[in-house]
Parts: C-alpha cells; sequence; structure tokens
C-alpha cells in the first residue's frame, strides 16, 4: 500500500537554511543551455570560462602518425602536440583510423581533436607506461591522458580514447557469468588462491604485499617501484593544476581505474561526453572531480564499475572548501555504485553543487553520500532537484558517514566503530526535491557519527517505489515535505527514528 510520511507526527524544531531556494526547474525536465542552469543556479554561479584555442591546425599523419592499429604512435602524438605548442597553441587533429599509442601529456593553448571515426587505443604494453615520482617518496604510473599546470586546454571530437583496461584491472568472480569468468580465465593472468579473483599478471596480484615491504625502505627508486607496475593501475584522464579545461564529444572507455579525474581546476567543462567501463571493472569510476573551483558537466552519459559522477575533496587551504561552484545538468548514469555520488574524501570541503535534472537508471544507489572519520570534512549547501531514477539495487538516498574502502581480494568489516574524531564527516543543508524513484530495494538510508549526526537534511516533492522505507542512525533535523513512500507492508521510517524526522 502507498504509505505518505506525512502521516507520522513529529515534535521538534525545523532549523532555518540561511541559503537561498533552488531555482524551480521545469519539472517535466525540460532541456535549457549551460547559461541558463548557471543563471538559476540556488547559489551564485559565475560563468564557467572555456579555454581560448588559437585557429592554427596541425594532423597527426603529418608527424609521423600511422593509423593501422599496430603501429606505435607515442612519438608522434608528443612531437605534433610539441610543435603546436612552440607555434602558440591550436588544433592536434586526429583523423579517422585507429592510432595505437602510449601516453599522451597535453600542453597549454591546445585542443586534442580527435575525429569521428578516429579510436586512440592505448597500448596494452604496459612497459609503453614510465613511472613517475609523485614527490612523497613514491611513484605512480603515467595515465594514458595528462598534463599539469596547464591554461586553455581541451580535448574535443567524436572519436574514442580506449585504455585497455582489461590488461590492468583485477575481475572478481562475482561480478560476471560463468561464461564470462572462463573466457577471462583462459586469456592468461592467475586466479587468486581463493578463486575469487583474477588478476591479469602475478606482479598485480602480489604488488599490495610488495608495496607493504617497501614502505619501510627509505629514498625508493623507480627500479624499486617497477614489481608492481601492474598493481599501480593509472587513472586515464588526469589533468592537474590547471585553469580553463574543456572536455566536449569524445568517448572515454575501458580504463584501467577511474576514467576521467580532473584534480584542482579552475573552470572545468565537461559536455556531450560518453564514459564507459563496464559494470564489473573493478575502481572503475565514471567521472571524479577533485578539489576543483567553476565545474559544468553537461549532457553526459555515464556507465561505471564504481561511482558514476562523483564529488571529491582533500587538501584545501584552511578556509577555503576544496570544491565548489559546481553544476551537473541534463546527465545519465547507468551502471555504478552511485549516479550522484559525494566521497568518500571530503576533508578539503564541499558547497555549491546544483544536480538538475539528471536521470539515474540500474545504479546500486541513486543519490549516494558517503566519508568517513580520518578523512571528512563539511559538505554543505547542495541542491538537488528533477532527477528520475528507475531500478535501482539497493538504496535510492544514502548518507553514511562509516564508509569503508574494500580492495579487491579483501572483506568489508561486519561494522566500524569510530573513535576517531580526526576529520570528522558532516554533511548538512542537502535540498532535495522533485525526485522520483520508479523501483529501489531501500528508500532511504541515513547513518550519522554519534558526535556528528547527519543534519538539516530536506526533502520535498519526493516519491519513492521501494521494498524498504527509511532506515536511520545518528540524525537530527531531517525534513519531508510532501515526501511518499510506498513500501508495500514495510514501514515508511523506522519507528525507533520517527521523531528525529520533520513531517510536514
Amino acid at each position: 500500500m502507498m504509505r505518505s510520511v506525512s502521516s507520522f507526527a513529529t515534535i521538534f524544531l525545523v532549523a532555518v537554511s540561511a541559503c537561498r531556494l533552488p531555482a524551480q526547474v521545469p519539472a517535466n525536465g525540460a532541456s535549457h543551455d549551460i547559461a541558463w542552469y548557471t543563471s538559476n543556479a540556488p547559489f551564485k554561479m559565475a560563468a564557467v570560462a572555456e579555454p581560448v584555442i588559437p585557429s592554427k591546425t596541425y594532423s597527426l599523419k603529418d608527424f609521423g602518425g600511422v593509423a593501422d592499429g599496430k603501429t606505435l604512435n607515442t612519438a608522434a602524438f608528443a612531437k605534433a602536440i610539441e610543435q603546436c605548442s612552440k607555434g602558440g597553441g591550436g588544433h592536434v587533429v586526429v583523423p579517422a583510423g585507429k592510432w595505437l599509442t602510449g601516453p599522451i601529456e597535453l600542453k597549454s593553448n591546445i585542443d586534442l581533436h580527435v575525429e569521428e571515426g578516429a579510436v586512440v587505443q592505448f597500448s596494452s604494453d604496459h612497459a609503453q607506461f614510465p613511472l613517475r615520482d609523485n614527490g612523497k617518496n613514491k611513484y605512480d604510473v603515467t595515465p594514458p591522458i595528462w598534463g599539469t599546470k596547464l591554461e586553455n586546454v581541451s580535448i574535443t571530437g567524436k572519436g574514442i580514447f580506449d585504455g585497455a583496461g582489461e590488461t590492468w584491472r583485477p575481475l572478481k568472480k562475482v561480478k560476471v557469468t560463468e561464461e564470462h569468468w572462463n573466457r577471462v580465465v583462459k586469456s592468461g593472468g592467475v586466479v587468486s588462491v581463493d578463486g575469487k579473483i583474477w588478476w591479469p599478471s602475478r606482479e598485480a596480484m602480489n604488488g599490495e604485499a610488495y608495496l607493504k615491504s617497501l614502505s619501510k625502505k627509505e629514498n625508493v627508486s623507480e627500479q624499486d617501484y617497477l614489481p608492481a607496475r601492474d598493481y599501480l593501475r593509472p587513472k586515464m584522464v588526469v589533468i592537474s593544476n590547471s585553469k580553463n579545461v574543456l572536455l566536449d564529444g569524445p568517448t572515454f572507455r575501458n580504463s584501467p581505474n577511474f576514467i576521467i579525474n580532473p584534480q584542482r581546476i579552475t573552470n572545468l567543462i565537461i559536455r556531450n561526453v560518453n564514459v564507459h567501463n563496464d559494470g564489473w571493472a573493478q575502481n572503475g569510476d565514471g567521472i571524479d572531480i577533485s578539489a576543483c573551483n567553476g565545474v559544468v558537466i553537461y549532457r553526459t552519459v555515464v556507465n561505471a564499475g564504481d561511482d558514476g559522477i562523483c564529488m571529491k575533496s582533500s587538501g584545501s587551504t584552511p578556509g577555503n572548501d576544496g570544491l565548489q561552484n559546481v553544476l551537473i545538468a541534463e546527465c545519465k548514469v547507468y551502471e555504478g555504485h552511485g549516479g550522484f555520488v559525494i566521497g568518500s574524501n571530503t576533508d578539503g570541503g564541499m558547497k555549491n553543487i546544483y544536480v538538475t535534472n539528471c536521470q539515474f537508471e540500474g545504479t546500486d544507489i541513486g543519490i549516494r553520500v558517503k566519508s568517513n572519520t580520518g578523512r571528512g570534512g563539511l559538505v554543505r549547501d547542495i541542491f538537488i532537484d528533477n532527477i528520475l531514477m528507475k531500478n535501482i539495487l539497493r538504496e535510492a538516498v544514502l548518507f553514511d558517514t562509516y564508509y569503508e574502502d574494500v580492495p579487491a581480494g579483501k572483506e568489508r568489516p561486519a561494522s566500524r566503530i569510530s573513535g576517531n574524531n580526526d576529520k570528522i564527516p558532516e554533511f548538512t543543508g542537502f535540498s532535495i526535491k522533485n525526485v522520483t524513484c520508479l523501483g529501489a530495494k531501500t528508500a532511504m538510508y541515513f547513518r550519522g557519527l554519534p558526535q556528528m549526526p547527519v543534519h538539516d537534511i530536506s526533502f520535498e516533492n519526493v516519491q519513492i517505489k521501494s521494498s524498504e522505507g527509511v532506515k536511520a542512525e545518528c540524525v537530527k533535523n531531517i525534513k519531508f515535505k510532501n515526501v511518499k513512500l510506498n513500501t508495500g507492508d514495510s514501514p515508511a521510517i523506522d519507528p525507533a527514528q520517527q521523531s528525529n524526522f520533520i513531517i510536514l
């Protein structure tokens, strides 16, 4: 039967938010351009600047590039980008064809334009991806596409970037069919002793243990880290410490790790992009925005092996929010651990995020907010509206301050008792409006900390069909207005927690 939470009585005061109310986006999901969304955002959001690229063009073919899928084009990419940079910038054009390559380093004032019919295929030979000193007595693997300290850079066109992720990622047997598992095992690699995990190489399987043994050594070298290269899977697109970055049009697929991971960027636009990792791709996040200011993600489609569109922050200076002024509009997320996600690392702080007119279908969780002590921070002024969810496997909405990472081959702890008072996650000031979920296991799940409840979250005009209702612990001032939960014979709200919800 239909259970409306408005039938439950509550007795404590409603906290009034000081933030402006969200703009009224048409309930029918009408389309708008980016300028409309930024001008109607529920907070003051400046237009996000696009990169300015000179008009000169440089074809990859003119620098020795061969599109036969066999010839390695790493040097051709480097030469074309270097020549373009020396000429003051412009467009490096990748024509139709299959272009095998190692890493591509981007430079300022350059657009890497991949024409329709072009496939940039990153090599399955991991020796083509050098290790890099990250300055912390550690090394990581050079990402397939990368750049740092750039200004005015873009990746455009309707071509495809393929990260050869299947040669890097472990595979959990429980995630695939028996036929799929047998096919992968026959292709090579090794299987863990318990038979649950396939690894593409023995070095990948033993990498975690090897790095633990290496952690006690001072002044490690690249040579020390080489045995762990297969384990240190690179993220596919990593642009960092940069300004005015645009991704417009391409497909990014089959990453060794996260697909798109911009870090500390001012003015970032991702639009008309297809991002695809298969659902079984270990750590295969779609888009992870880390500590950026001024972000637009627009008309982008994501399928992921982990989180779909995810917000992260770390390392901000005191008094600054690491992630702020973000617009996510008219996007779709299919497979993934979450549709729109915050966390887990929120210690840099977040504010002013607007998610609107998006669809999540077949994700594990619809709206997923997660962190834990030791890497938590203040997350506030988050506005989510006009969301359609279908076939959500677990929770339609989740707030969890006890999140635990689970590497491949490890088991999630049964429970976690938090006694750590360092970097406490605080989730507050969320406005979630005009949400329809057409199927989930659980309507909502809240788990705050005893010392910091999840608090002052408002839901308005929300309809969810689910097998289970709202479950909560350590929450305060959760406000429901016109919230309708179809939970069959299950209670709409955990009776023990009803007093912590304000029903209007």
